[in-house]
């Protein structure tokens, strides 16, 4: 069932290139399909498509930068005006989820973004949803029936979104271990709830509000004085404004999910900024992801 629901999503994927280039990305093996993460395309270069542990280039397709145009036509449903501020990120979310990265020509007006002119490179990103991958550790992660403030971590491309999603999904229309928790999600880049026109393309539960495309720093004020969350979640914690965010937010009493970017408690614990805030005693606890594909494995460190 779940192979069957990644090939559909490859398929649709597929929708989104040129007719020339679509026909040789279905012309791949079937079974290969579900496995795809991304389709990369690069200008004067063949298509890659990212599999859980290499890349697989696709023989006779060299992209021009008439291809690229197109294929963001498509994506933003030719209407590339309503999506102009994720653009100015380096991202657009299309109908289904689909997460499109964008590299380009920066024009700049002093230190912001201002558009991008010359498409180089997209990536558009297969959404995989993985659910009750957090089932079998929400005991762990609830102390009185409530969720406790969590640090996932992984290497890059290690599952924490998906994992965090999850999470997320599961809190938000309660179980059997938990009443419906209010949860507001700060999407910063798209990639958890990907929504499109104000839908979530993405199960992210039913008692939950999204901030999209909205740095950290901004949406969390905004959300504890708007929409009094019980739990607060974040993804890719990368720097000292991100950690100054949590830590304000701790101060409201709200529990905090959060990703990061390491391979264990140590590595993180080493990091400036991270160290001191590890030390603070925001995080009750850590779900540290380790693995490839089907082959990952999660496991719960108790921080206090």
């Amino acid at each position: 069932m779940k192979d069957k629901k990644y090939t559909e999503r490859y398929l649709k994927a597929c929708q989104l290139l040129p007719e020339r280039l679509s026909i040789s990305a279905l012309d791949i093996a079937p079974e290969l399909m579900p496995c795809v993460e991304e389709i990369r395309l690069r200008a004067g270069r063949e298509i890659h498509l990212t599999l859980p542990e290499r890349e697989l280039p696709l023989p006779r397709t060299r992209v021009t930068t008439d291809d690229l145009e197109q294929v963001l036509d498509r994506c933003t449903e030719y209407s590339r005006y309503t999506a102009e501020e994720t653009i100015r990120m380096g991202f657009v979310t299309a109908r289904g989820g689909y997460r499109i990265g964008i590299c380009a020509t920066v024009v700049t007006a002093g230190e912001r973004c201002e558009s991008l002119r010359d498409i180089s490179s997209l990536a558009i990103r297969i959404p995989k949803e993985r659910e009750d991958i957090a089932r079998p550790l929400l005991p762990q992660l609830l102390v009185d029936d409530k969720a406790v403030s969590t640090l996932i971590i992984s290497p890059p491309g290690g599952g924490k979104t998906t994992f965090l999603r999850d999470l997320v999904r599961i809190l938000s229309d309660g179980s059997e271990l938990c009443a419906p928790h209010r949860i507001s999600l700060v999407d910063e880049r798209g990639e958890i709830a990907a929504m499109h026109r104000g839908i979530a393309q993405l199960a992210v539960g039913n008692c939950t509000d999204v901030m999209d495309a909205c740095p950290k720093a901004l949406a969390v004020p905004i959300l504890l004085r708007a929409m009094t969350p019980q739990v607060i979640a974040l993804d890719e914690i990368a720097g000292k404004a991100d950690v100054d965010t949590l830590r304000a937010a701790s101060r409201c009493g709200v529990t905090l999910l959060a990703t990061a970017h390491a391979a264990s408690i140590e590595e993180i614990k080493s990091r400036v900024f991270f160290g001191e805030i590890m030390g603070s005693g925001i995080f009750r606890r850590a779900v540290v992801i380790s693995g490839w594909g089907d082959k990952r494995s999660y496991r719960v460190e108790v921080l206090r």
